[in-house]
């Protein structure tokens, strides 16, 4: 990233996101998971905090320390909203198929 907006902005739009982000740290190494939380208050303890796709444990990682952040991983929620949900119980209801109010399995 090239200055500190950026990549706050960067961080905001990780933390929005619905599916995995990878982070590229300065010291080359890379962390793939889920992004949270993030402080963006302007201190020296800015972070992004991630459940990495591969450890239990939470991550830390301080903005100090990021190189690159990326969207790398499916949204999870991508065509679950509400108006596509209505879309697809129209055209099943129109079709003359069995349409139900409950909603479809996460996954």
């Amino acid at each position: 990233m090239t200055d500190a907006n950026e990549l706050r902005d960067a961080i905001r739009r990780a933390v929005d996101y619905r599916g995995d982000v990878t982070i590229r740290r300065t010291d080359g190494r890379v962390v793939e998971g889920f992004a949270f939380d993030a402080r963006l208050d302007g201190s020296s303890d800015e972070c992004i905090r991630v459940l990495p796709a591969d450890a239990a444990e939470r991550e830390v990682v301080r903005l100090s320390e990021i190189e690159s952040v990326s969207l790398s991983g499916k949204d999870a929620a991508s065509g679950r909203t509400w108006e596509s949900w209505i879309r697809r119980y129209a055209e099943k209801k129109l079709a003359g198929e069995a349409a139900s109010i409950e909603s479809e399995p996460l996954g």
